[in-house]
């Protein structure tokens, strides 16, 4: 196959992309916070939903879940599995189902037996794959911000419902990467002398908002626990940064942008308004509440909902132009391209 012919495959996927953007968006999202999470030790996460669709999901033969994509096939994504298991715990505190806690817990030990200790001290759940996000084509293994704050989350639960040992020492060095910047290989950036923790490390800044608050929240979640003066530092950091860096995502003080490249989905919108609650709860940062207030899809009039609607679709659909993305090889090429090597990537909630 040259460069330029596009797989079957590829065709299908983007005539299944260009449907659901068209036809499928919608301005509300089946997630909501959880105000029990609020409270010291809970085992509650911030965000809860009984109906995700989970389209990318595939579950191996031990219940694990991989993503899968065009570019990917069906592998592992440590953010993945740390949600999975999250939402897990969360049916299992509404519920009592303990099929639930096991699914929990079975994401657990992956998480810890896949975790990777770096000769810095750093513990860290890298992707070992290489992954194109946009000009940037992040090459493995990598990190992120996202992936770290979901993983620390996930395991704080964990060692609270446990107290197993070998939790606290993971917990205990795995906000070490917050330090250190991306040339470091770290996940620290600076915005006009802003502190700012990447999802996709070498990316145009200040990058993608849910990521780095995603991070922010794993960051209290392991200060709360460990009251390490350090890890406090590195939240009320990130802090300053968000409330410094939101105007750049803000789009006519109506909706958020992804990436600073196109609006963001419904989807990512509608978790970005969320974690903004969460963290002006968490920080005692009106200003992030304003935010979400301001970005509620619920204060849009009908013509402002179209803006909306006609917007994303131009400015997702001329990042696609700009970027070829109809260029980057899919999973179903990969044996003939690469001999055999498997890429990876990430559905987010």
């Amino acid at each position: 196959m040259n460069r330029d012919e596009i797989s079957p495959e590829a065709i299908k996927c983007a005539i299944r992309a260009l449907k659901k953007e068209i036809f499928g968006f919608r301005f509300s999202y089946p997630l909501y916070t959880v105000p029990e999470s609020l409270a010291r030790g809970s085992l509650h996460y911030y965000l809860y939903s009984d109906a995700l669709s989970w389209e990318a999901l595939r579950l191996d033969s031990n219940g694990i879940p991989k993503a899968w994509y065009r570019v990917t096939g069906a592998v592992y994504w440590p953010a993945y599995i740390a949600w999975y298991g999250l939402v897990q715990l969360g049916h299992y505190l509404r519920r009592g189902d303990e099929a639930n806690l096991s699914s929990f817990l079975k994401q657990v030990s992956w998480l810890e037996k896949n975790a990777v200790w770096r000769d810095d001290g750093a513990v860290v759940w890298p992707m070992n794959f290489d992954y194109p996000n946009g000009a940037v084509l992040l090459k493995a293994p990598w990190i992120s911000a996202y992936t770290q704050g979901l993983v620390i989350s996930a395991l704080v639960r964990a060692w609270r419902l446990t107290k197993r040992q070998e939790l606290l020492e993971l917990l205990k060095n795995s906000a070490r990467v917050f330090e250190l910047d991306v040339r470091n290989s770290g996940v620290r950036v600076l915005l006009d002398g802003h502190i700012l923790y990447t999802e996709t490390p070498g990316g145009p800044l200040p990058g993608i908002i849910d990521g780095f608050m995603t991070s922010l929240v794993g960051l209290y979640d392991l200060y709360v626990e460990t009251e390490d003066p350090t890890v406090g530092r590195l939240f009320e950091e990130g802090i300053a940064g968000l409330k410094y860096a939101l105007p750049r995502w803000d789009y006519r003080n109506k909706w958020s942008w992804y990436d600073c490249a196109y609006l963001s989905p419904p989807a990512y919108h509608n978790l970005n308004c969320l974690l903004l609650e969460v963290l002006s709860s968490l920080s005692n940062q009106s200003r992030l509440a304003d935010y979400a207030q301001r970005w509620s899809p619920k204060e849009l009039s009908v013509l402002e909902r179209a803006e909306i609607y006609l917007v994303f679709l131009l400015t997702k659909n001329a990042t696609r132009l700009r970027h070829r993305t109809w260029r980057q090889k899919s999973w179903y090429d990969l044996p003939r391209l690469r001999g055999g090597a498997r890429w990876h990537s990430l559905h987010k909630p």
